[in-house]
């Protein structure tokens, strides 16, 4: 599956590749050669070195790269629709809380590290996590605006210098991390309290290699 959503998006940025050259936007073609390598990254590289990483975190990666810079830069989605850029960090801050989760819980019940944590703590973890990440890529931002010129850091509410976009990005990315956060805290809370096995246990049976168990 991982593999055929990444040719797929390889083969739709190929095609869209070609008609940048033509065009001569060379700024958008060097965009697009890079997405192109960086996408192309999990089904290129020896096996051995993402065989670790999960198939779900490989396509979701693929997914919102492919959304955010390709659709998003390249196809004007930022423009096209006004709640694309909302959507994506909402949905990010989500994701990226629950990856949080499962982070801490790897540590958390791997035999190597003796380290025992508290629900709440997960979830105290996986929302700092969640909105450390999505500060990261508004620097990710603010850099691509800068070296490559592009326009990432969009005017919003009549504020040309994009710190108006950036903010409600940052609010946008909190409020999904809390989401996220309190979601999972709630369900292993439950979970437990009903002698039901949660859903980060259930990723410890899916990928026992992480956790050493013998």
């Amino acid at each position: 599956m991982q593999v055929l959503v990444t040719y797929l998006f390889l083969a739709i940025m190929g095609i869209e590749l070609v008609t940048l050259v033509i065009s001569a936007r060379w700024a958008h073609v060097a965009l697009v050669t890079g997405l192109m390598i960086v996408i192309a990254i999990p089904v290129t590289v020896h096996r051995r070195l993402i065989a670790n990483v999960p198939v779900e975190i490989q396509i979701f990666a693929v997914i919102f790269v492919f959304a955010t810079l390709f659709l998003g830069e390249v196809g004007d989605f930022y423009e096209k629709f006004w709640w694309w850029d909302i959507a994506l960090h909402t949905c990010s801050g989500v994701l990226l809380g629950l990856l949080g989760f499962l982070t801490l819980y790897m540590l958390n019940e791997t035999e190597t590290v003796s380290l025992h944590m508290r629900p709440s703590f997960l979830a105290f973890f996986a929302f700092f996590f969640s909105v450390g990440l999505g500060a990261i890529w508004e620097i990710f931002e603010f850099t691509m605006d800068q070296v490559f010129g592009l326009n990432m850091q969009k005017p919003m509410l009549d504020d040309p210098s994009g710190l108006t976009d950036t903010m409600w990005d940052l609010i946008v990315d909190t409020l999904g991390a809390l989401t996220a956060s309190l979601i999972g805290l709630i369900y292993m809370l439950q979970a437990r309290k009903e002698g039901r096995r949660d859903w980060l246990q259930r990723f410890v049976d899916r990928y026992p290699r992480f956790f050493n168990h013998t």
